[in-house]
């Protein structure tokens, strides 16, 4: 997700639960957080599997 759009997320978000200036900036903090490691796991499903054509040296018959 682009940082912008998270920022704006996270901004409406905190606007919306935060009762005071602490608060609502920890609420902001948090769910922009939140967003960016929803992003990650997609990015590590792809980033960590392993080609079906990668043969590693242990696989070949000598």
């Amino acid at each position: 997700m682009n940082s912008f759009f998270k920022a704006l997320i996270a901004g409406w978000g905190a606007k919306k639960l935060g009762g005071g200036c602490l608060s609502t900036v920890v609420i902001f903090i948090v769910i922009y957080t939140l967003l960016g490691k929803c992003d990650n796991r997609a990015d590590a499903a792809i980033k960590y599997k392993k080609p079906a054509h990668v043969v590693t040296q242990y696989q070949h018959k000598r």
